[in-house]
């Protein structure tokens, strides 16, 4: 059952992996079978060799990056997360749709994202 400490406890891993860019950290976030969604309709990584793959070929630098996030739905089947991302020079707003597994492993993830205009 996903409950909202199981969503946080993934969040704040997966914001360690962002920041470390290490394949174990990014491996513990993903069931071996995942899906990883990049963008609506881009094909997705499958598994999780594909994702670390995936991953690293377009990671930040570490300490980059800006990041905020709130749970805008929990249920037993998915969460849906809205969250901020700065960068030195460009803001964007994400929004994601996450599907853990009985062991808190993500079994799909997608990730939408839009960059904030200018001033």
């Amino acid at each position: 059952m996903t409950s909202l400490d199981a969503v946080t406890a993934w969040v704040e891993k997966y914001r360690k992996a962002w920041e470390s860019n290490d394949p174990h950290d990014i491996r513990e976030l993903f069931a071996d079978d995942a899906a990883y969604f990049t963008a609506p309709y881009a094909k997705p990584w499958i598994g999780r060799e594909a994702i670390v793959s995936g991953w690293l070929a377009r990671q930040d630098r570490p300490h980059s990056i800006g990041f905020a996030w709130h749970p805008l739905i929990v249920t037993e089947e998915m969460s849906v997360i809205e969250a901020s991302t700065s960068y030195p020079r460009r803001r964007f707003r994400n929004l994601w749709v996450l599907r853990l597994d009985l062991t808190c492993q993500a079994r799909q993830f997608t990730e939408w994202w839009m960059q904030e205009p200018s001033e």
